[in-house]
C-alpha cells in the first residue's frame, strides 16, 4: 500500500493525540494533551486507536495495512504498528529533518565536500536519510538489529541503497570509543539518548548517568571544521535549557539554540509538545 500524503496532527485532548499518516488515522496516548479536544467528531475517524489502560493495547489493529508508505519532509518511509504502539517514526522530529538538510547543503558549500554526518540512536533513519538526499556522507547507528534494517529498507525506498551510508548495529558507547581509535571525524552529529536502553550486549544505558560521557566522546569525534551537534530528549526533566547546558559545557563557544520538538496540525489545531532538543552550531570563525 502506497501512500504519498504527509503526516498532520488532527487534534489533542484528555491524554490522547489523534494523527494522520496518509490514509491511516489513528488515536494514541499523550500524556502532555491534558486540554480538551478541539474536534471531538473527529476521533470517530480514527482507523485505530492504542492504549496502556490494562497492558499495551491496540484496537482495531486489524483494519490497517501491515505496512504502508508515507513521504514527509521529502523521505520516504515504511510504516508499521508495533506492540509497544510505535510506527517506525516520531514525527515530532520532522522540523530537525528539514533544519538538518539545510545546514548540510550550506555546509557542502562552505566546505567544498559533502558534510559527514553522525546519526546515533538512529531509529528507522528519517533523520538520516534526510541528510543524505542533502548530500551528507551518512552514518546512522543503533543498537537494535531490526531498527538498522528498517532503516536500511527506508534507504532503499529513497533510491539511497547506493549512497555510501554507513548502517552499523553496535552500542554507541563502544562505537564512539572506535571511531576515536581510529581517528575518524564527523562535521555534524545527531543523538537522541534513550531514558533507559539496554545496547547490542545488553550495555544498560540510563540518560542520567551516560548522557556527559556519551558527549564528551562525541567532541572527540568532531571534525576541526564541525557544523553542529543537535540533542534530543524525551526525558522527563531535560527541558531545553538542560540540553543548552550539556552542549554548552560540552563544546563551549558556539550558537545555542534549544526549544520542544512539537506536533503540528492544521492552522486550528493546538501545536503538541512532545520532548525537546538542544543545538550547538560552530561560529563561522570554525568552519
Amino acid at each position: 500500500m502506497q501512500i504519498q500524503d504527509d503526516y498532520e496532527l488532527l487534534d489533542s485532548g484528555n491524554g490522547q493525540k489523534l494523527e494522520r499518516f496518509g490514509t491511516v488515522i489513528l488515536a494514541r496516548p499523550c500524556a502532555q494533551a491534558v486540554w480538551e479536544p478541539s474536534q471531538p467528531a473527529l476521533w470517530e475517524s480514527a482507523s485505530a486507536t492504542f492504549d496502556r489502560k490494562d497492558g499495551l493495547n491496540w484496537h482495531g489493529r486489524e483494519r490497517l495495512p501491515e505496512e504502508w508508505i508515507v513521504t514527509v519532509r521529502g523521505v520516504r518511509m515504511r510504516l508499521s504498528t508495533t506492540d509497544f504502539g510505535h510506527l517506525g517514526i516520531f514525527p515530532e522530529t520532522l522540523d530537525l529533518w528539514q533544519w538538518i538538510a539545510g545546514a548540510v547543503r550550506q555546509g557542502a558549500v562552505a566546505h567544498g565536500e559533502a558534510p559527514r554526518f553522525l546519526n546515533l540512536f538512529a531509529y528507522s533513519g528519517g533523520a538520516t536519510l534526510a541528510a543524505a538526499l542533502a548530500g551528507a556522507q551518512c552514518c546512522h547507528l543503533d543498537a537494535s538489529k531490526g531498527m538498522v534494517e528498517w532503516a536500511r529498507g527506508n534507504a532503499a525506498l529513497n533510491g539511497l541503497e547506493d549512497s555510501g551510508t554507513r548502517f552499523i548495529v553496535d552500542d554507541v558507547s563502544a562505537f564512539l570509543k572506535r571511531e576515536v581509535r581510529r581517528g575518524r571525524k564527523y562535521d555534524c552529529v545527531l543523538l537522541d539518548p534513550p531514558s533507559f536502553g539496554r545496547g547490542k550486549r545488553g550495555e544498560l544505558y540510563k540518560v542520567e548517568k551516560n548522557v556527559q560521557e556519551t558527549l564528551d566522546l562525541v567532541r572527540q569525534v568532531l571534525s576541526d571544521t564541525p557544523l553542529f551537534v543537535i540533542l534530543t530528549s524525551h526525558t522527563p526533566g531535560f527541558s531545553p535549557i538542560v540540553l543548552r547546558n550539556l552542549l554548552e559545557q560540552t563544546f563551549g563557544k558556539g550558537t545555542l539554540t534549544c526549544g520542544e520538538m512539537l506536533l503540528h496540525g492544521g492552522q486550528e489545531v493546538l501545536d503538541l509538545p512532545s520532548g525537546t532538543w538542544g543545538r550547538w552550531e560552530a561560529n563561522k570563525s570554525q568552519i
